[in-house]
């Protein structure tokens, strides 16, 4: 992934008080680079083949910010471990089969209709969302 969506990142955080360092930099070059759909553990090495001192608990603390800042969601697809999502102009989108668990991402989305309207009715401000819809994929829809 690019520098330009590493500083992107370091922009938000920027934005909200807190100092993007070296080592927040090379986490979330880690998170980009693995196209966003990671274990915190699986971070962990990743970013460890390029900084080797960098503990455990810094790579968690920094998925902590991403996610109170709304730039991640963790998701739980049937792993046990939460993988780690990176909402790209605050959503993200999944289909995900109930049976093998395979995830399709998918771009397009018309759920900006339906927030306007939830936001209206409930006087909520809507800064993001991330939308899984369960089903079968077609591999499975044949084993039935």
């Amino acid at each position: 992934m690019g520098q330009a969506q590493v500083e992107a990142l370091g922009e938000i955080v920027r934005q909200q008080g807190y100092r993007w360092t070296a080592t927040r930099a090379a986490i979330a070059d880690a998170l980009l680079a693995s196209e966003g759909h990671i274990t915190a553990d699986k971070l962990v090495d990743l970013v460890r083949e390029k900084m080797p001192k960098i503990g455990r608990m810094t790579v968690y603390r920094t998925l902590e910010l991403l996610t109170e800042l709304g730039v991640l969601r963790p998701v739980y697809q049937g792993t046990g471990a939460a993988h780690y999502v990176v909402l790209e102009q605050g959503h993200h989108h999944h289909l995900v089969c109930s049976r093998c668990d395979l995830v399709i991402e998918f771009e397009r989305c018309r759920v900006d209709e339906m927030s306007a309207a939830l936001a209206e009715r409930f006087g909520f401000e809507i800064q993001g969302h991330l939308l899984e819809i369960f089903g079968l994929c077609a591999g499975c829809q044949d084993e039935v």
